[in-house]
């Protein structure tokens, strides 16, 4: 049963409709398997075994009947600790919001549940949401699979631990600057940033209303198509006959290339060449305008972030971190002027980004352009932890400014990420060609 620990959440699925896997017995191993792992404190903020239990009982008499909901009915997984959970604490890694508990559950897990999805419990995330790196020591900070000293990545750094460490078949999170992303690069993850608006975000606690989105961090890219389907209620695009063979795409050099360290450079470059084998062709591009967008990033995240929580900030300032203090209050330093600038500014470039692009299935580019940061250094090294946190959601938040839906990919070398970006809404055509694309890397 240990190998189930392992095993795509499809797979699961295909494995509980033939009778292999009982869902019953699947989720009384992980929920063993979070029992007994020395780390899962830092990775769950709290497991939901009654209700995981209950759920995997309807999943087995289901199946048993014939009446299984989803192709995902009975598989076990976890939610960041973001998704409100009727009766279950939730606190978005805050001492602000310790004790919160919800009446309902997020329309996401809602819908999830409706699938026959089965909820293991909550997983720890930055503060607030609002760091790349996954340190909240104000909570925990989860570890990294591949580096024990280094930091997960983040914002969504429990729910890529609870996938890498064997402790869910996937986990839900959000992505408001790289917070799906960047924790499934640095922990050999696929990870999905669905365009903005497309899954409900009804019951999320939010960080930034105009850029938040939920996403799934999983093994597999089928499994990014299934979850992404079960939170909308619709059905999963068909993956089967994808292939490479004709594919363009653009390799952006613009910010995305600057000060990128030798390991993120090696995997990219070793991905690139395996999709260029596989038949796609691969033209390096330069869009100047690109720097500009990026450099607007100031003026809307944190403006729009401390909006939102100007008010319980300030009633307990001191039950923040004093870095993610310092970054949500550096939102009271833009005027109203100047963020309505920024935002007319930045629908000019959505609209130069997609003339520039319109002749490309994908823009690709290498996920994040470091490694893992030292987890001890962040807490120690003031100018590290800002450098190291600004270079980690560069790339990323490309997709973010511009609305758009992309996917990170595992590249073969360790917690490194080449990332497909595709035009809002056009998930069905980014997955089937990250779908070709994984079946190349792997």
């Amino acid at each position: 049963m240990d190998d189930w620990l392992w095993m795509t959440a499809a797979d699961l699925g295909r494995g509980i409709a033939d009778g292999r896997v009982n869902p019953v017995a699947l989720t009384d191993t992980y929920l063993a398997a979070i029992d007994d792992h020395a780390e899962a404190g830092r990775i769950y903020a709290r497991t939901t075994p009654d209700r995981a239990r209950a759920e995997a009982k309807a999943a087995a008499d289901r199946a048993a009947s014939g009446r299984r909901l989803s192709l995902l009915d009975g598989v076990p997984i976890s939610w960041k600790d973001l998704f409100d959970s009727a009766g279950t604490a939730t606190e978005s890694g805050s001492k602000l919001l310790e004790g919160r508990i919800p009446e309902r559950d997020a329309t996401v897990l809602r819908n999830a549940t409706s699938a026959g999805l089965v909820c293991l419990g909550k997983t720890h995330l930055s503060e607030l949401a609002f760091s790349g790196l996954g340190l909240n020591p104000m909570t925990a900070t989860p570890p990294c699979v591949n580096d024990a000293g280094a930091v997960p990545g983040g914002s969504s750094s429990g729910a890529a631990a609870s996938v890498a460490f064997g402790l869910a078949a996937a986990g839900i999170g959000s992505d408001t600057g790289g917070s799906v992303r960047i924790p499934a690069a640095w922990n050999d993850l696929v990870g999905l940033k669905t365009t903005h608006g497309r899954l409900s975000l009804t019951g999320a606690v939010p960080l930034c209303d105009r850029f938040d989105t939920v996403g799934p961090l999983c093994r597999s890219v089928e499994d990014a198509a299934l979850l992404m389907a079960v939170m909308e209620g619709k059905t999963a695009p068909d993956l089967r006959g994808a292939t490479l063979d004709g594919a363009r795409l653009m390799a952006l050099t613009t910010g995305a290339m600057d000060d990128i360290r030798d390991t993120p450079l090696d995997g990219f470059n070793n991905a690139i060449k395996s999709l260029q084998a596989a038949g796609a062709t691969v033209d390096t591009v330069d869009l100047p305008f690109v720097d500009d967008m990026l450099a607007l990033s100031p003026l809307l995240y944190a403006p729009e972030a401390y909006g939102i929580w100007k008010d319980v900030i300030e009633a307990a300032p001191e039950k923040m971190y004093p870095p993610i203090l310092e970054r949500f209050r550096g939102g009271a330093e833009v005027s109203a002027a100047d963020y309505v600038a920024a935002w007319r500014k930045l629908d000019g470039f959505r609209q130069q980004w997609a003339e520039a692009t319109a002749g490309y299935d994908a823009v690709v580019i290498p996920t994040a352009p470091n490694l893992p940061p030292d987890a001890a250094r962040l807490m120690s090294d003031d100018t590290y932890y800002v450098t190291e946190n600004l270079l980690t959601l560069r790339n990323t938040r490309i997709g973010n400014l511009l609305g758009n839906c992309s996917l990170t990919l595992p590249t073969g070398v360790p917690s490194t990420g080449i990332l497909l970006m595709a035009p809002p809404t056009a998930e069905e055509r980014l997955l089937r060609l990250s779908f070709a694309a994984e079946a190349t890397l792997s």
